[in-house]
Parts: structure tokens; sequence; C-alpha cells
């Protein structure tokens, strides 16, 4: 029998983006809500338990409204919400941070997706600090996240499709009160002692992600740039997604790499004494429905790339 999926939340921008991953795919079943019972919860109950996977795409307490609702030991969840991101029961969906992980996500009955700006960030600081280049406790360790304004979901896409304001053709800078939700998984998950100091920046483009993390000298210990590039390079060698710029970066990055692909490449850029490296990739891809349709697939135990 074919694998049922149901999409809860499936009228938001990540669910309608992983259905249209999904939808014309021949080894799945999607089970489909009526749109008027969109917000019925009994019918909800009754897709999510019938279902063997389940995508959530719902706020933080409604997602976790949802998983209350399941009531069998099958259905198997990937929640793309915040609100289990650092639950030390449930699986972090980012299988080419290690074998580890994708080995737990295989087996998994509840995955946590990763957030968008904190994929860029953990993607680049985890291997770091499992290698033992860069201490836990580092201070001075800052992020630079620039984001197309897709990432804001329907209501900011509207706003800057529909009703675009002089102030939305310029970059805007929030999360400027060190309160963003994306912090604690991008110091929980690395193993970070403290939190970094982080910047994101949406701006007046529909997709596509650079995060940015800067390593002043003290930080790294004077490493020089190409054993940083070495180091990435090897730890992600061999990953179907997620690569290394093979020589150290100069001149202008663009956020525009990976768009439309579940795609995530890193750049190391710099000298001994100040360095940086940018991750690239689509916001909407491998930082949400992208990420999402891959882990689901390794939990199906198909080829991680299908539909991908």
């Amino acid at each position: 029998m074919k694998p049922k999926i149901y999409i809860d939340g499936s009228a938001g921008t990540t669910g309608l983006q992983i259905y249209e991953r999904l939808g014309k795919r021949a080894d799945i079943e999607l089970l489909l809500i009526d749109d008027a019972k969109r917000k019925d919860t009994d019918e909800r109950k009754r897709l999510i338990n019938a279902a063997d996977i389940v995508f959530l795409c719902l706020p933080d307490a409604a997602a976790v409204e949802a998983v209350s609702l399941i009531e069998n030991d099958a259905t198997r969840v990937i929640d793309a919400s915040t609100a289990h991101r650092v639950n030390t029961a449930w699986d972090y969906g980012f299988p080419e941070l290690s074998d580890a992980h994708r080995a737990a996500i295989a087996k998994s009955k509840r995955v946590a997706n990763p957030g968008c700006h904190a994929t860029g960030f953990i993607s680049i600081v985890y291997p770091l600090v499992k290698l033992g280049l860069l201490a836990p406790d580092c201070a001075g360790l800052t992020c630079f996240s620039l984001t197309g304004y897709s990432g804001g979901g329907k209501a900011m896409i509207a706003d800057y499709e529909t009703a675009k304001t002089p102030a939305l053709e310029t970059p805007g800078i929030y999360g400027v009160a060190q309160a963003h939700k994306h912090l604690a998984e991008m110091t929980a998950i690395p193993g970070l002692t403290r939190k970094p100091v982080f910047c994101p920046v949406v701006d007046d483009y529909y997709a596509g992600m650079a995060t940015t993390v800067m390593f002043p000298g003290a930080v790294l210990g004077g490493l020089k740039p190409e054993v940083l590039l070495s180091a990435l390079a090897d730890w992600y060698h061999g990953s179907r997604f997620v690569s290394v710029d093979s020589e150290l970066g100069g001149g202008t990055i663009y956020a525009d790499y990976g768009v439309g692909t579940n795609n995530l490449r890193l750049t190391v850029s710099g000298d001994a004494e100040a360095k940086i490296v940018t991750a690239r990739f689509d916001n909407l891809g491998k930082g949400a429905s992208g990420a999402a349709v891959q882990n689901m697939n390794i939990m199906l135990g198909l080829s991680e790339d299908t539909s991908l």
C-alpha cells in the first residue's frame, strides 16, 4: 500500500509548497481535507490518525494541539513550526549534519523541521563545534541573515505584492531585541552555551536566503580561511544537497543561489584576521518545504531527492 500523507495547514505558504512538491507523485497517497472543514478539529483528527506521515504547517500552539490529537502509535509527524525544535523528544530534521541525525530521522516518529535562518547558521556552526575549531562558549559570534519576503508567509507576501509602502522598498532589519524565535535552535543544536548576536533582514525580493556568520580572528584563533574551507568541504563531502565552494569567495555574493531547489551552498571568505562563511539557499526550499519533503523521503526509506 502507498503511504498516506496529510498536510495539516495546507493553505499556508509552506503547506502549499509541500503540496506542490507532492501533488503529482504516484508513490504516495495524499489525504485532502475539504476546504470548508480546514478548521474542523474532528475532521483534522480523523485525517491525522489515518495518515502514515503528517506535515504540520501551523502556528506553534496549533502544532502542539495537532500532536495531541494523535491517538495511535503509527502516525509519524514532521513539524514545520518552531514548537518542537529544541524538544529532546523530537529529532532535528537536518540529515546532512551527521550520520546520527540521518539515522534518527529515518526511524523517527517525531521530526522537527529546521527554521530557515537557523538552517544557514547551523550548517556553518555545527561542524566547527564538533570538529573542535569553534569553542561552544565562544563570545563575539555574530550572524547576518538576508531573506526574501516569502519567508514571512501569506500576510507579508500580500504586503509586498499588493499593498507595498515606500518602506518596503528598502531592507527591513527585524528581531532587533535579540529574541528571534530561531535563536533557541541556533544555540542548542550546535551545542553553543552562549547565543549568537543575530541580525535578520528581509528585503524586496520573493525568495532566496544568504545567512552569513562572522568570525573575528580571536573566535577561530587565527585559523586560515583555507583551513576552514577544507574542514567544511570534508564535513559535507558526498552530500546530495549541501555543497561547499571550492575556492575562497571574492567579489559579490548574491542571495539568489538555489532558488526553486533544495540546494544549499557554503562560501568561505576573508583572511586569518577576519573570516565569514555564507550559506545560500531557498528559504522556501532547504529552509522550509524542501527540507520537510527530504525528511519524509528519508522516513519512508525512499531516495531523499525524490520530487526535489
